[in-house]
């Protein structure tokens, strides 16, 4: 009895020392991984896949994958601008477009190559821009420019909710940060390396009014609302996760119409105000095809057409031969600077032939985001790598402001 006793305390020490000795082999590969790395965890452990999120927050689940952010890495136009700057650039891992685009890679640098996989996949698995990669942030140092943030990425789930509901999967801290427009300037204030040769893409927001009277990003593009944050807790004040801007309620309160009109007999004239109520530039100059067009249409007798101009507000990049692109990462200078800067106001005046046999005429002038633009080749792509083709969202315009007046026109006969 003794020598089996003896025999299974034999056994069981020599599992034990193997055991101790896989350890002990494992542990310097995974801390060797990990420095190369910069963390221990694999990427889609350390960033969960926001569909992981749905299961205690649908709503919130809901809006985001209705909003930009989710096809951060998906849409059609940046999957085309990818391929364009690994093409030209000494970067061709795309580090600086995944930065804002799947932002895990500034704690996961060599993943990027993981990343254009997932893309060329054409059904990613990995989210660019979700529930991890805002919510794991703990920190952003405003003196690095673009400003870097900095990730906690262990069981910790960071927002602005003050009193967090207790639950079973996670931490909730509140963040001031999260209230505060530094946060969404990490990715929404420039290019990285740009910020010596083009202007800023939010423009001054800084000093505008509604930055100084205390309203933050998140106040327009993150609109309160009441309702449940988890599902089944209690409602009270959330935000929204929609991010309106581009697409959404919002863009109706951006911008303030007026417009007058005066006929001076074969000639007439239409001059429209428009305020910007946004305290950044309008529109954003990246994508660098973002145009707002400015239309004015003009109905004679029996509702004909019989004027029509538009003009854009834009900044339009020109490359180092000199030439417009739509690509900013090709840009070295700007060719025209047209974007309503924050809070401008600006009129614009239109003149043209009063409509002549009719008794009236309907004056039109609408704002709106322009579709998707460039050389015909990239128009082309994006066209080709859509699902939907030209009936892709970047080929829709979207209305920002309308207004219509029907204009007497007395003696016209």
């Amino acid at each position: 009895m003794q020598k089996i006793l003896h025999g299974i305390c034999w056994a069981v020490g020599l599992l034990l020392v193997a055991a101790f000795l896989v350890i002990l082999i494992d542990f310097p590969a995974t801390e060797t991984l990990a420095a190369k790395q910069g963390e221990s965890k694999p990427l889609e452990k350390a960033y969960p896949h926001s569909q992981k999120c749905k299961r205690c927050h649908l709503r919130v689940f809901e809006e985001w994958e209705a909003s930009a952010q989710s096809r951060s890495i998906i849409s059609a136009p940046f999957r085309v601008s990818l391929e364009r700057y690994r093409a030209m650039s000494k970067d061709k891992e795309g580090a600086m477009c995944f930065r804002c685009h799947a932002p895990s890679v500034l704690e996961y640098p060599d993943h990027t190559g993981v990343y254009i996989k997932e893309i060329e996949s054409g059904d990613p698995k990995l989210d660019g821009v979700g529930c991890s990669q805002c919510h794991l942030i703990n920190a952003v140092d405003p003196t690095q420019h673009p400003p870097h943030p900095t990730y906690q990425l262990e069981r910790t789930v960071f927002g602005s909710y003050q009193k967090p509901e207790e639950n079973l999967a996670h931490q909730s801290v509140p963040l001031p940060l999260f209230s505060q427009s530094q946060f969404c300037v990490t990715c929404h204030e420039n290019l990285p390396g740009f910020e010596k040769k083009l202007p800023k893409l939010l423009g001054a927001w800084e000093e505008s009014k509604t930055q100084k009277a205390g309203k933050n990003c998140q106040s327009c593009h993150m609109p309160e609302e009441f309702g449940e944050s988890a599902n089944g807790e209690r409602n009270r004040k959330i935000a929204n996760h929609s991010f309106p801007g581009r697409f959404g309620k919002v863009r109706a309160d951006a911008v303030k119409l007026t417009v007058a009109t005066e006929v001076k007999g074969k000639e007439s004239e239409v001059k429209v105000t428009i305020q910007s109520l946004v305290p950044h530039n309008l529109p954003l100059p990246h994508p660098g095809w973002s145009r707002v067009e400015v239309d004015l249409t003009i109905l004679g007798k029996n509702l004909r057409k019989t004027y029509d101009e538009q003009r854009h507000y834009e900044r339009v990049f020109g490359d180092k031969d000199g030439k417009p692109t739509v690509f900013d990462f090709e840009a070295v200078k700007v060719l025209k600077e047209n974007v309503l800067t924050p809070e401008e106001t600006r009129v614009e005046t239109f003149t043209f032939p009063t409509p002549p046999n009719a008794p009236s005429m309907d004056v039109i002038v609408t704002l709106t985001y322009a579709p998707i633009h460039g050389p015909d080749e990239f128009v082309k792509e994006v066209e080709q790598r859509a699902a939907l083709g030209k009936k892709d969202r970047a080929f829709k315009p979207v209305e920002i402001v309308r207004f219509k007046e029907n204009v007497k026109l007395t003696g016209n006969k």
